[in-house]
């Protein structure tokens, strides 16, 4: 793949990662509180821990989230950078 193609790629999956309201809901609640584990989010959530893992691996896949291990523990963090890259990305269609 080009570089070209796979930035492409990259808008893709991180688009249609915020395009999801239970994933827009994960992303809230990391930005509230810093970081959410899985099992926070079946709290919040009210959905099987199964489903919670696909929104996550989704959120990961999208590059939009960084996973840290602490402990035996998965702490789920913004990544900052890739969603002022997105927001980059985004910008573009409103100045053309």
């Amino acid at each position: 793949m080009t570089s070209t193609q796979l930035e492409q790629t990259y808008y893709e999956k991180a688009i249609a990662a915020v395009a999801d309201p239970i994933r827009i809901r994960i992303l809230q609640e990391i930005l509230q509180k810093g970081y959410v584990r899985c099992g926070d989010v079946v709290e919040f959530t009210g959905l099987s821990q199964p489903t919670c893992s696909h929104h996550i691996k989704l959120l990961l896949e999208s590059e939009l989230v960084i996973s840290n291990k602490e402990g035996r523990y998965n702490n789920f963090t913004i990544n900052k950078e890739n969603f002022e890259r997105l927001s980059e990305f985004m910008q573009y269609f409103s100045r053309s």
